[in-house]
């Protein structure tokens, strides 16, 4: 799954959020349904992430600052805009295409099979 990020800091002057500098480091983490940590990464105050999942249900994703000087220099405020894109459209159709020797047909057919799967999985959320 690709996620990307953004982060903000505090600022004092101008009482707003301001975009972070780039020394900012961020650190990601993401575990799956078992606590099992299947990413671990050192990232700057923005960036996009890639993780994958072999296991189906509710993942944990936690990001957080590694520098304490930058965190008290915005007197402890940071704002952290996340875009995580899950479901069906983040497959690569014609690489698994490619990889699995599928035809036309069997592969219109995993992807119809992905969208069920993937409506059972908002409605779930949704509930």
């Amino acid at each position: 799954f690709p996620g990307n990020y953004r982060t903000q800091l505090w600022d004092k002057q101008s009482e707003s959020f301001l975009p972070s500098t780039p020394g900012l480091g961020m650190h990601v983490e993401v575990k799956d349904p078992d606590g099992k940590v299947v990413l671990s990464r050192q990232y700057g105050s923005e960036g996009r992430f890639t993780f994958t999942s072999h296991t189906p249900g509710e993942h944990q994703i936690c990001l957080h600052s590694n520098s304490t000087r930058m965190a008290l220099f915005a007197g402890g405020k940071l704002r952290v805009h996340l875009d995580i894109q899950v479901g069906e459209h983040t497959n690569n159709y014609p690489e698994i295409a490619a990889k699995d020797k599928l035809t036309e047909l069997q592969l219109r057919a995993r992807q119809l099979l992905d969208q069920v799967e993937q409506i059972q999985k908002e409605q779930n959320y949704q509930r």
